[in-house]
């Protein structure tokens, strides 16, 4: 998942990347037209605001390895059929393998436990949602968008997590619409709670408003600032959590893990959840990456070399880590 934490990094690093996805940079600016603009200019604005302002319920394009593989893979046995030149058995390995990435995530959702109505009604509010809109408006710090959320697999796979650590108490850092926090309160018992911290006070309303017709909603409580400072105020008041899931700003990852493992707000058998920490694969991928892609890079390579933490890295979507104290 994305958090509405980070200015999310779903433009790609290489030129292949960018032939299949060519609208895939999220980091893109509003253009703004200079005051003595042409009648024309002024109407080719009105058009693109009468645009960002209808929402459209488009499909999520592919965040992360797999899914950015599978399409590619997908692309280019495409492309390869109209190549005379291309072996048969060429064409079949590469038909194959495209079918064999392709197929995968499908799969896996269809032999997952279903999202509940509320995270489906949740899910479908966040595509609706025009955060583009949002962005030009000055609603949200940031531009947000859908790919942001955790998804339907991560989701269960927190669920299924929480009751097999007897999780009461859990901290998210990072809350975009509150799918995660969602799914992680609906596997929290009666009496169990969850702090949610949100710097974009838009998202944290928006979340707000899904946990609302929830009969789990009223578990999570969203503090709204910088994730850092809600942090420390926690544990100043000696707040403790049994479970505490990470996927904000990725340059503050280490930051968050240093602020856990050096104050009580961990629980002493406490698991530490950290998400993106594939970053669409860019830690691993040669050439140039982008900001979040060194973010997890350096975190990756602090957490392995940590001798106060054991963890494990998780193909889950776009990469999960588990951590906890040595």
């Amino acid at each position: 998942m994305y958090s509405s934490q980070l200015v999310s990094d779903s433009s790609q690093v290489d030129s292949a990347r960018q032939k299949i996805d060519p609208k895939g940079d999220s980091e893109n600016t509003q253009t703004r037209l200079p005051n003595n603009q042409s009648r024309e200019q002024q109407q080719s604005k009105h058009s693109q605001s009468e645009r960002l302002a209808t929402p459209t319920l488009s499909k999520p394009r592919p965040v992360t390895p797999h899914g950015i593989l599978a399409q590619q893979l997908s692309q280019l046995a495409h492309d390869v059929d109209g190549l005379p030149s291309a072996s048969d058995t060429f064409r079949q390995a590469l038909k194959a393998a495209a079918e064999l990435a392709v197929g995968l995530d499908p799969y896996i959702e269809g032999c997952t436990t279903p999202e509940s109505p509320e995270l489906t009604e949740l899910t479908r509010k966040t595509q609706a949602e025009n955060w583009t809109q949002r962005f030009a408006n000055g609603e949200t710090n940031g531009e947000l968008e859908q790919e942001m959320l955790s998804g339907h697999t991560e989701g269960q796979f927190l669920k299924v997590l929480l009751p097999s650590l007897r999780a009461k108490k859990v901290l998210e850092i990072g809350l975009f619409t509150g799918y995660s926090a969602l799914a992680m309160a609906e596997a929290l018992p009666a009496d169990g709670t969850l702090v949610a911290c949100e710097l974009d006070s838009y998202a944290a309303q928006f979340a707000q408003s899904c946990f609302e017709k929830s009969p789990h909603g009223h578990k999570i409580r969203v503090e709204v600032g910088p994730a850092i400072d809600t942090m420390k105020q926690l544990a100043q008041a000696k707040e403790s959590f049994d479970f505490v899931f990470i996927d904000a700003n990725k340059d503050g990852y280490v930051d968050y893990l240093n602020v856990l493992l050096e104050s009580s707000l961990l629980a002493p058998n406490g698991l530490i959840c950290v998400d993106n920490t594939l970053m669409q694969g860019q830690p691993y991928m040669l050439g140039e990456s982008t900001a979040n892609g060194r973010a997890i890079a350096h975190f990756n390579q602090t957490v392995a070399a940590d001798n106060r933490v054991q963890q494990v890295l998780l193909p889950i979507r776009d990469g999960v880590t588990l951590i906890r104290r040595s």
